[in-house]
């Protein structure tokens, strides 16, 4: 798989987000099957790994993917980037300041993922409790000793991103980012671009509905996040549909899948993008990474994004999120 730069990190264009393997997605496949999938990944070349230290269902414990993940990865770790995130809430700073939060949430995510050092420790949305400046100080002292590579950030507009990067240049943002949200086009991409910045995409294949896979019959049980996506109301299903019809189109034209399609779109769009696809399945996990392998002319993509162009996207979640108000929080109080 082709390589790509995020800062002083080179990774696989395309990453694999492992949250799917310990909650999110509804029931969850055992160890065994997760770990052969992790490893199945890194021989087909994926060398970018993410987690982070609140994945894990009630019945599993706030660390299960980070442990799971350093498990399967252990035999390959020093070729690999490994990113996970923390979470901080403001009651942790009633007993210690932050300097010394941070690194008791960093030494244990080591513990977990089996590893003396993290490549890219990113700040899992913004709590608006503490200034993004005196983490990024905290993040500069990290990377001056060595614990970690490099720090981002999660769902963050400009701003947020600018006052950060002044501090402590940032390496990576992880944000929401696919055919069916674009936010990150108008600013953050221009400002990556300008300071070498990568831009993380999560959730590339818009929740699996770029895929074409999931239908107004889909049912999304348990834990499963995607009954609280906008764009998978049934009414929004069937008022994104023409979306689909393009992919598949190109999908037919360039013998790939519809999700192949949308991962090649973003890949030919911006240098510095790195799309992150989940998911628990081993296929669907194998066919994202082979996206790597489809490739848009520039005509074929002046094509398409000329007729992305022309359809407006119903259900709209956007980038801007924080621990006090955001998606993850909203879905956690209706569930």
């Amino acid at each position: 798989m082709e390589t790509r730069k995020i800062g002083n990190l080179t990774v696989s264009e395309i990453g694999m987000g492992c949250m799917g393997f310990s909650h999110g997605y509804g029931k969850v496949p055992s160890e065994d099957y997760a770990i052969e999938a992790i490893r199945n990944a890194y021989q087909a070349g994926c060398t970018f790994f993410d987690t982070a230290e609140t994945y894990g269902q009630e019945q599993f414990y706030k660390g299960h993917n980070e442990k799971l993940v350093g498990k399967a990865v252990a035999p390959f770790r020093n070729k690999i980037v490994l990113a996970t995130k923390l979470h901080i809430e403001t009651s942790e700073l009633d007993n210690n300041d932050l300097e010394t939060v941070i690194r008791n949430h960093l030494k244990k995510s080591m513990e977990r993922l089996k590893t003396n050092y993290i490549d890219l420790y990113y700040l899992h949305r913004i709590n608006q409790d503490i200034a993004i400046e005196e983490i990024a100080i905290v993040m500069g002292k990290l990377i001056n000793e060595n614990l970690i590579k490099g720090w981002g950030l999660s769902q963050v507009d400009v701003k947020m991103l600018k006052r950060a990067h002044d501090i402590t240049p940032v390496t990576a943002v992880q944000n929401l980012y696919s055919m069916l949200e674009r936010d990150c086009e108008d600013e953050i991409f221009p400002y990556c671009l300008e300071n070498n910045i990568g831009v993380v995409a999560f959730s590339p294949i818009a929740s699996g509905f770029l895929s074409g896979k999931v239908t107004t019959e889909t049912k999304f049980e348990g834990d499963d996040v995607r009954k609280f996506v906008p764009q998978l109301s049934k009414e929004n299903i069937i008022a994104n549909q023409p979306i689909l019809d393009i992919l598949n189109k190109f999908a037919v034209m360039k013998n790939a899948t519809n999700a192949q399609i949308s991962l090649a779109w973003m890949l030919h769009k911006y240098p510095n993008v790195i799309p992150i696809p989940g998911s628990k399945n081993k296929e669907r996990i194998m066919e994202n990474l082979n996206a790597s392998h489809v490739n848009l002319t520039d005509q074929e993509f002046n094509q398409l994004e000329e007729t992305l162009r022309n359809y407006k996207v119903y259900g709209h979640r956007g980038i801007n999120e924080s621990q006090q108000n955001s998606f993850g929080q909203n879905w956690r109080k209706k569930s």
